[in-house]
């Protein structure tokens, strides 16, 4: 450490440190600085007073003019129930098509149904409600237990294979896995399954997969392919699928079985967000309807 001297430059006394032939400077702090010190701390004293500020044992000083953000907040919710009773009352009242008609409620179900399917449907459905690779699109026409407004609503509210009592259940039985099959016949299974949807395939292995389907999955998916969407059991004739439709993917539906899953949303949404959503999904079909037809 150096004895301290002045800057021949600045004229500023140095602190008598030195680093490498650098001297530090023992400069005052600008006024500047001093003055922002002063009016916050002025600021602040003022806050104090006028503002809810220091938190006590079992409460808080006030402040003298009386604000309070959680009143706020309560009477700003208050409101905002109010102004969505009126409305949602409709809603709960009026059928599908009324609702759509009606250009204010159908804003409110958009508007509210995108938040709600984007917060509790999306992960599984994605963000345009098209579905993938396990779970099913919601804009088309093939529906497991009916795509009309009360099928919808028990849906969200029983779930699929959930803990709800009342829950609907979707369980493919494994035929390979589980030996009921051999590899061949579930390929031959497969092929005919295809087939009912317009792939051709060996003469032979569709007589041989009609004869297998007839005696495995005709129970549940009818003796034509159509399905039954009294126990959830997809339509087979047409060219929706859940986990796909090539012949990779139906011969590992077949071999390993499937088991769909969806939430009961009774106890986590309140009947009038699931209408809405009900509703929301309605119109997203209808809306993909009508782009298909132009």
């Amino acid at each position: 450490m150096s004895v301290k001297e002045r800057d021949p430059l600045t004229g500023h006394q140095t602190t008598g440190h030195e680093w490498n032939g650098i001297t530090e400077l023992n400069t005052p702090v600008p006024q500047v600085i001093w003055i922002s010190i002063a009016v916050t701390t002025i600021v602040s004293f003022v806050m104090w007073i006028l503002l809810p500020t220091w938190p006590l044992v079992s409460t808080y000083t006030k402040g003298i003019l009386g604000v309070n953000q959680r009143a706020e907040v309560e009477a700003a919710v208050i409101e905002a129930n109010q102004e969505r009773s009126d409305w949602a009352t409709q809603i709960n009242d009026l059928p599908t098509d009324q609702i759509l008609a009606d250009p204010d409620l159908a804003m409110r179900v958009r508007n509210t149904g995108h938040q709600l399917f984007g917060d509790n449907c999306a992960a599984c459905h994605g963000t345009d409600a098209g579905g993938g690779p396990g779970f099913p699109s919601l804009t088309d026409s093939a529906w497991l237990w009916g795509g009309d407004h009360d099928a919808i609503m028990e849906t969200l509210r029983v779930g699929i294979s959930s803990d709800h009592p009342d829950t609907r259940f979707a369980q493919m039985l494994a035929f390979g896995r589980d030996g009921i099959l051999s590899r061949d016949e579930v390929r031959a299974v497969a092929a005919y399954v295809r087939s009912l949807s317009g792939a051709s395939a060996p003469a032979a292995q569709l007589e041989e997969g009609e004869i297998l389907f007839a005696d495995n999955c005709s129970s549940c998916h009818a003796e034509d392919g159509t399905g039954d969407i009294t126990q959830g059991a997809p339509n087979l004739t047409d060219d929706f699928w859940i986990y796909g439709g090539s012949s990779a993917a139906l011969f590992q539906t077949i071999y390993g079985g499937r088991q769909g899953w969806m939430p009961a949303w009774e106890t986590r949404l309140t009947e009038t967000e699931r209408k809405i959503l009900a509703v929301y999904v309605q119109d997203l079909g209808l809306k993909a309807a009508e782009g298909g037809a132009e």
